[in-house]
């Protein structure tokens, strides 16, 4: 039975003056005069103190927020969204003493959760996804990146995808799609890690890309997923149709994957507790974004943290991310993820809330249409029921969102 979801475009605009804001600035600081937003046809058209706004707009409809802190619209730049089944046992099978790697060489790990989602149709993926994603909505996210690499053959990383792009035009949502098909070897290519690179670069990422269901592409480059040379080869093939690359990298090692990726400018790299020095320069060098993880680190219990003091000294732009997925980070909350990169990886409050709205967008190269609020951008805004920023990485377990402004939309609550 499919459950009905109600459309997006029956939310009501967002046209109009909204006043009462309390904005938040790019230090993290609010803004000392009450704020006003102008959005006329989906778009900011006008932005400043509320005392400045123009005349020419004073016949629109007005939204009082009542003194709401606003912020950007979150964004959530990497998560593995869409996927058949759950992995609970393998959550107790940690508990008990057995590393990531056991678990994986015992069968279980990304494989247990190809053969769940190659069992599925696409429409149990997409209901599945839906009710992970009306959480990450309902508390602000405006743009998440999904990726494909739990079905690890043509038709299945084709169904995850097209679940992908269904969930954006569903739920008025940008969706950033990044194919892994170098997630894991898949069981049909035990012993032929190489052969699966073949098909990776010679079908499977050109017949998707010519479906146009392809934003970027990524690798899990591990010792127990693919090397260093595998993944060049995937990069070279991204490379030759003209689509950006990000990594998994340095997670359980340093494989120098980081500055692999930087030749090739990825957008991100992402996971990195264990980055060196030379990765660092080398994403300061290539621009790349650092997106860090902590509801992985914390479920799979690590102990080696990112070198986030060397991150910023070096002015490596770092985003945080739930990592949603079935085995290592089962987090629906991009909030707790703020609290966790504070408490675990000692991130400064202005820093996480970069790291989920400016930095977060540039790591999926929407550094130019989300993260900010600003003229001529796309409506997407939150308000808070909350005195000061700060709070937004203090709790956790409760949703401050007064109102989430979506595409133009009210999406999510009312001002």
């Amino acid at each position: 039975m499919t459950t009905h979801l109600s459309n997006f475009l029956d939310r009501p605009s967002a046209d109009g003056i909204w006043t009462g804001l309390r904005l938040l600035r790019e230090d993290g600081n609010v803004q000392a005069t009450p704020g006003a937003i102008v959005v006329r046809q989906g778009l900011v058209e006008w932005l400043g103190d509320a005392a400045g706004v123009p005349a020419s707009f004073i016949a629109l409809p007005r939204h009082d927020a009542r003194g709401a802190l606003v912020t950007p619209g979150l964004v959530d730049c990497h998560t593995h969204l869409v996927y058949g089944g759950q992995r609970a046992n393998e959550f107790a099978m940690r508990l008990a003493g057995a590393s990531y790697e056991e678990v994986a060489r015992a069968g279980g790990g990304i494989v247990s959760s190809v053969r769940a989602t190659r069992e599925a149709s696409e429409d149990e993926l997409f209901e599945s996804a839906a009710a992970r994603l009306r959480n990450l909505l309902a508390e602000g996210v405006c743009a998440i990146e999904i990726k494909s690499g739990y079905g690890l053959s043509l038709e299945h990383e084709r169904k995850q995808l097209r679940v992908a792009r269904r969930l954006a035009e569903h739920f008025g949502v940008t969706v950033r799609t990044t194919f892994l098909g170098a997630h894991a070897l898949p069981p049909e290519y035990a012993g032929r890690s190489d052969d699966y690179i073949d098909l990776v670069c010679g079908q499977m990422l050109p017949a998707l890309h010519a479906e146009g269901l392809v934003d970027a592409v990524d690798v899990f480059c591990e010792r127990i997923a693919f090397s260093l040379e595998q993944t060049e080869r995937v990069f070279r093939a991204s490379q030759a149709l003209g689509i950006p690359v990000k990594l998994h990298a340095e997670q359980l090692s340093d494989m120098g994957g980081a500055q692999l990726a930087a030749r090739y400018g990825a957008l991100s790299c992402d996971h990195i507790e264990h980055l060196s020095a030379d990765g660092i320069a080398a994403m300061k060098a290539a621009g790349s974004v650092a997106v860090l993880l902590p509801g992985a680190y914390y479920t799979l219990r690590d102990t080696h943290l990112p070198p986030i003091e060397a991150l910023r000294a070096a002015g490596v732009p770092m985003a945080v991310s739930t990592d949603h997925n079935p085995g290592t980070s089962p987090a629906l909350s991009l909030l707790l993820m703020v609290n966790m990169a504070c408490t675990l990886f000692r991130l400064t409050v202005p820093e996480a809330l970069a790291g989920v709205t400016a930095h977060a967008a540039r790591a999926l190269g929407l550094q130019d249409t989300h993260g900010r609020i600003d003229v001529g951008l796309p409506a997407n805004f939150v308000l808070w029921n909350v005195q000061e920023p700060a709070e937004l990485a203090y709790w956790f377990g409760q949703r401050p969102v007064r109102c989430v402004v979506r595409q133009g939309r009210i999406a999510e609550g009312a001002a």
